[in-house]
């Protein structure tokens, strides 16, 4: 399911620290430069520092996805793998999120580019998966994107309309309602014409973090 909110890729936030001092009063000297008053007590309490919580993603180490044939037909040639687990943590206190926010993590492909022929591609339009959550849903407040398809139909039910900025996962309640970790994954299918040309293809998967509101 494409988003319809109005989404903002996350931002880097900074904490500025400053120091609250206590100072007591002075006290007077006893005579100019005689080196007889009194000391002056100087004391500054400092609060321990406190690291804010934090949206963030991440994605399990990997060394990129390789996609093998399985189960072509005579409409298509497909190609099939699966997505490294990518983890949503979110450790902010409730009461720091805005009310009505929510977040997406969003799947943009890049078109595959054949490595001894620059000129011969197949279109993001073509590469489709099915997102699978990891984490127990029972809450409801998390769930897996959509699945969608090659523009050449794998004849379910999902949209043809291929990865071209898809949902992977989405909250779906709250977010202040959503503290925790979840853990998604997806199936990822290429379909390409039955007459692609051979070779050796190459393309770039992104997948972005987005708040909501």
């Amino acid at each position: 399911m494409k988003t319809k909110r109005t989404a903002q890729i996350l931002a880097v936030s900074v904490l500025g620290l400053a120091l609250s001092g206590v100072v007591g009063p002075a006290m007077a000297a006893d005579g100019p430069g005689d080196g007889s008053g009194d000391g002056i007590d100087v004391s500054v309490n400092i609060e321990p520092t406190t690291t804010p919580g934090q949206l963030s993603m991440t994605v399990a180490d990997n060394s990129g996805v390789s996609l093998t044939e399985n189960g072509s037909d005579a409409a298509a040639r497909q190609f099939t793998g699966t997505l490294p687990t990518v983890t949503v943590s979110d450790t902010r206190n409730p009461e720091d999120i805005p009310d009505g926010e929510f977040w997406a993590v969003v799947g943009q492909a890049d078109q595959f580019t054949a490595a001894d022929d620059p000129s011969a591609t197949i279109g993001p339009e073509y590469l489709g998966w099915k997102p699978r959550l990891l984490t127990d849903s029972s809450t409801g407040a998390v769930s897996a994107g959509e699945p969608v398809s090659s523009v050449i139909s794998d004849g379910s039910d999902a949209p043809a309309v291929g990865l071209e900025g898809q949902e992977l996962l989405v909250s779906i309640a709250n977010s202040a309602d959503e503290i925790g970790t979840s853990e998604v994954n997806a199936d990822l299918a290429l379909r390409t014409p039955v007459d692609v040309a051979a070779g050796e293809y190459h393309s770039t998967l992104t997948l972005s973090l987005f708040n909501q509101s």
